[in-house]
C-alpha cells in the first residue's frame, strides 16, 4: 500500500467534508481546521486530526501549511488574507527545499459575463487553454485571490505544485453530511417564504453545474496526477474546471425548483417567475443580478483527459429524489 504525504485541510463544510471522506478513504493522513470544539470529536471519529482555528487566525495558518506537504483548501473563494497565509506557509516550506502541493478552490463564477439574464451566448470557457482565463479581469468574482495564487506560483517555478479548481454549480445531497449546497439553499429559502421561485431578467443566462460527490472524485484525480505531475509541469496551467457535461438556465433551475417545492407540498403552485429589484434584498442584495443573471459556462477538458467522469445523479434527479432530506 503506498504511503501518502500528509494534508492539512481548510473548509471541512458542504463540499469539502466530501473531500474529506475521499482523502480518508485513500489513507491520507489528514488535518483539518475547525471553528468549534465540539466539530473535533466528529472529525476525530472519522480518522482526522483538528487543529481549532479560523481564516482569521493567519499566523497559524501559515505555520500548520508548513508542517504539512499538501495544503487542500475548500473555505473561501475570496478571502485573500487565509490565502496569503497558506501561500506564506508554502514558501516557507520552499525555502527548507522541502515538497509542497496546494489545491485551493475557485469556482466558475470566475467567467462569468454581464449577461443579466439576457442572453445565453456566452463564452465557453475551457481549462486547456488557459490564456482564455488569463484574460479575465481582474474585477470578475475570486480572480484577485487566482492572480495571487498564479503570482506565487510563478515564484515557485518547479518548487511547488499549485492547482487552482473551479467548479460549476455544486449540487448534490450527501446523507452522511445532511448539507445542501448555499446557492440551492438560498433560492430554496427564497421561494418558501415568498410563494414563488426566482431568476434575473428573462433568465436566460446559462450554468454548468456539478455534482458535490463527482466534485469530490474531481479533487482525489487532480490531487493523484499532481503527486505525479514532474516539477513544473503546471505552472503555465493551475487550472482545472470541474462540470458534469450538462447546462441549464436559471429559469430552467427556477421552474424546476418551484415544481419541486409545489409535489412535496411546501409552495402553493408551482410557480418560476423574474425577480423584481426589490426581491434582491431577500436573495443576494446588490450581487443578485451580477451573479444569478451570469452565464458561467466552462468546459472540464483536462479532468476527462485524465481519465474522470461524472457518475452521480443529474441536478433534476438530485432535487426531486433529495429534496425532503
Amino acid at each position: 500500500m503506498a504511503v501518502h504525504e500528509s494534508v492539512l485541510f481548510i473548509g471541512a463544510g458542504y463540499v469539502g467534508q466530501n473531500i474529506l471522506d475521499e482523502l480518508l478513504a485513500a489513507k491520507y493522513p489528514v488535518t483539518t481546521f475547525v471553528r468549534r470544539p465540539e466539530q473535533a470529536a466528529i472529525f476525530e471519529s472519522s480518522g482526522a486530526q483538528t487543529v481549532l482555528g479560523s481564516l482569521s487566525d493567519l499566523e497559524l495558518i501559515t505555520a500548520q501549511v508548513a508542517q504539512h506537504e499538501i495544503t487542500i483548501n475548500t473555505a473561501s473563494a475570496d478571502d485573500l488574507p487565509s490565502v496569503e497565509a497558506i501561500l506564506a506557509g508554502v514558501r516557507q516550506r520552499v525555502k527548507a527545499g522541502l515538497p509542497s502541493i496546494y489545491l485551493h478552490t475557485s469556482g466558475a463564477g470566475a467567467v462569468h459575463d454581464d449577461s443579466m439574464g439576457a442572453h445565453n451566448d456566452g463564452k465557453i470557457y475551457r481549462d486547456d487553454t488557459p490564456t482564455d482565463i488569463e484574460a479575465i479581469p481582474s474585477t470578475n468574482l475570486h480572480r484577485n485571490v487566482d492572480i495571487a495564487i498564479v503570482e506565487a506560483a510563478h515564484e515557485f517555478g518547479d518548487t511547488a505544485k499549485i492547482v487552482i479548481m473551479l467548479p460549476a454549480l455544486v449540487y448534490g445531497y450527501n446523507p452522511a453530511h445532511k448539507r445542501h449546497t448555499q446557492i440551492i439553499s438560498l433560492l430554496v429559502r427564497f421561494a418558501l417564504k415568498r410563494g414563488f421561485a426566482g431568476y434575473v431578467g428573462e433568465g436566460r443566462n446559462l450554468w454548468a453545474a456539478v455534482h458535490v460527490k463527482d466534485l469530490a472524485r474531481a479533487f482525489m484525480t487532480v490531487l493523484e496526477h499532481t503527486e505525479k505531475a514532474p516539477p513544473g509541469a503546471l505552472v503555465e496551467n493551475p487550472y482545472f474546471f470541474a462540470e458534469g457535461g450538462t447546462e441549464s438556465s436559471m429559469k430552467e433551475v427556477a421552474e424546476h425548483l418551484a415544481q419541486t417545492l409545489h409535489d412535496i407540498g411546501r409552495i402553493p403552485g408551482a410557480k418560476a417567475q423574474s425577480w423584481s429589484e426589490s426581491d434582491y434584498a431577500e436573495v443576494l442584495g446588490p450581487m443578485t443580478a451580477p451573479i444569478l443573471g451570469c452565464n458561467a459556462r466552462c468546459q472540464a477538458i483536462r479532468l476527462r483527459e485524465l481519465g474522470w467522469k461524472p457518475t452521480e445523479k443529474d441536478m433534476w434527479t438530485s432535487w426531486k429524489e433529495d429534496s425532503a432530506s
